[in-house]
């Protein structure tokens, strides 16, 4: 397993039996948002979750974030949210998107202001894990991180397959955006 990954593990544990992580420099969010779109010929899907969790250690520069996949929600139907859990997502197999890395940027964010990251690290989704450097916004004030993201998932990268029968109705590169608040 992946020391970022028993890192994240770790300190979730300590955040969920309540121990405090003040005083550690560790931000952390515990209900951040993630939504996605599909935009194809036929069909425009759309989903959000709100329970995106994380943890950045700005003195290491690592960070770690993971969202449950059953978690979201919208879609175009119930039965669009069933097919996309059962048998694009598999998510009673793959629980969990992850993306675990390092800021590449040498940027100190205790000083406030706005700042623009590239975020490089590994990203699972569907269980297969891909290198990946996306492009972040970073707004630090006063203990707090805002982190917002956009950037697009190629279904085939991480064997996601898309049936002839709903081709044009499921688009084969998905658009994600990120928002998150961190606090110490």
């Amino acid at each position: 397993m992946p020391k970022l990954l028993l890192f994240f593990i770790f300190f979730s544990l300590l955040a969920a039996a309540g121990l405090p992580l003040k005083g550690q420099g560790l931000y952390r969010a515990n209900q951040g948002q993630l939504s996605f779109k599909s935009d194809a010929p036929l069909e425009l899907i759309e989903a959000v979750s709100k329970s995106l969790r994380g943890v950045i250690d700005p003195a290491k520069r690592t960070f770690a974030f993971s969202v449950p996949v059953n978690t979201f929600q919208g879609f175009n139907s119930p039965l669009q949210r069933e097919h996309f859990n059962e048998n694009y997502m598999e998510t009673a197999v793959y629980q969990e998107a992850t993306f675990s890395g390092k800021i590449i940027e040498d940027i100190d964010l205790s000083v406030p202001g706005t700042y623009s990251v590239r975020a490089k690290g590994k990203l699972n989704v569907h269980g297969i894990e891909q290198e990946r450097i996306i492009k972040s916004t970073v707004e630090s004030k006063e203990n707090v991180l805002i982190v917002r993201s956009d950037f697009t998932v190629l279904l085939a990268e991480h064997n996601i397959s898309i049936p002839r029968i709903v081709y044009q109705k499921i688009a084969e590169e998905i658009q994600v955006h990120v928002e998150a608040t961190f606090s110490r």
